[in-house]
């Protein structure tokens, strides 16, 4: 079957407007060093106060403690770095820069930094889980 939906000119998106661009407030980054956390098992408002203060917790990486910026204060063009599978440049602005050398010694697989990054979300108290995907059909039967 064909398809006969038309495309008008009209979208839903609001103008963007002086007045429109003047109420939202201005966006800086910090530059200043971020703090170590070295913290095992935390509760979500500690691991959120922590994360707020600090920008580093503590995991395991082949058994060694390396600090990392916790995975949900990552940037989005960080991660595309990783999804580009240029994971050392990834680990060279998420870790410490004292530990970076520590990461390049270890030389991990693929998957100890897996497991690398998901002990230092849960250690941040934030959760990696993955997504459940769509929902299925309510439709028992097939539609004709």
């Amino acid at each position: 079957m064909a398809n006969t939906r038309t495309t008008t000119g009209s979208t839903s998106r609001k103008p963007r407007t002086a007045a429109r661009a003047a109420s939202r407030p201005a966006t800086t980054r910090r530059a200043a060093e971020p703090e170590e956390v070295d913290e095992e098992q935390v509760s979500p408002a500690e691991a959120q106060e922590t994360e707020a203060v600090n920008k580093y917790v503590t995991a395991l990486l082949c058994d060694e403690d390396v600090r990392i910026i916790p995975p949900g204060a990552w940037r989005q063009s960080w991660q595309r770095l990783a999804a580009q599978g240029q994971i050392d440049a990834f680990a060279q602005i998420v870790l410490h820069p004292d530990d970076y050398d520590l990461y390049l010694d270890i030389d991990p697989t693929n998957e100890e930094w897996g497991e690398f990054v998901t002990d230092a979300a849960e250690r941040a108290g934030e959760s990696l889980g993955n997504s459940r995907g769509p929902a299925p059909s309510s439709r028992r039967t097939r539609r004709r």
